[in-house]
């Protein structure tokens, strides 16, 4: 409930009480986002989302507007929210943030895999926009995301994994295509060719791993 000025026979006196969610600053963002909300449909509904979040989270509901399980906070935790939202920033065109994330709830017998640690939640940013590239170049969305962060745990119980994969800094994904992975490897080390980017790309039997640590690798 917002405290109504107290009235005294003094007006100087007179005490304002202004609501604490909104700094006065904040109020003029978003009278600023009202007025474009009459002209920018989709991309105001964005900016408003954005708005919210900058005053201590994502909103509620992020979860169901982005098609991600209830359940899987029950398994990744409480930055699940937090962290589909971060994902969702990147405004990825040919995958989304459910298949990003869904990787972080397998588990290998006893060994369950996590979300990655708030520090590293930024180095996955470069390799998905990559991948988004390369995916508009292929003119083909995603089909699936089969990993991408992996605890060191989980890492450890992957048969072949190298001890420090780049999976386990979040800045690698293997990712599938409804297309050979000979042909995605190619269209990303041409991509890698041009300077787009320095990174991994490692072609397997169903599935192809990119990643962005700064030198060429292939394999």
């Amino acid at each position: 409930m917002i405290k109504l000025p107290e009235i005294t026979d003094n007006p100087a006196q007179t005490l304002v009480t202004t609501p604490s969610l909104l700094t006065r600053r904040g109020a003029v963002r978003l009278l600023a986002l009202s007025s474009a909300g009459l002209f920018a449909g989709t991309q105001s509904s964005e900016a408003f989302w954005d708005f919210f979040a900058s005053f201590g989270g994502p909103p509620s509901g992020t979860l169901e507007r982005l098609n991600v399980p209830l359940a899987w906070q029950g398994i990744l935790g409480s930055n699940l929210p937090a962290y589909a939202d971060y994902l969702r920033k990147s405004k990825l065109k040919h995958f989304t943030v459910r298949q990003v994330i869904e990787p972080h709830i397998h588990k290998r017998g006893r060994v369950q895999n996590t979300l990655p640690p708030k520090a590293m939640w930024g180095n996955i940013r470069s390799t998905l926009k990559v991948i988004d590239s390369l995916s508009g170049r292929l003119d083909v969305n995603v089909d699936r995301c089969i990993s991408a962060y992996r605890s060191p745990d989980y890492n450890a119980s992957c048969p072949g994994a190298k001890r420090h994969s780049y999976h386990t800094r979040n800045n690698a994904v293997d990712i599938v295509f409804p297309c050979s992975p000979g042909k995605v490897a190619a269209m990303a080390r041409a991509m890698r060719s041009t300077g787009i980017y320095k990174g991994g790309v490692g072609r397997y039997s169903g599935f192809t791993h990119i990643d962005t640590r700064g030198s060429n690798v292939d394999w």
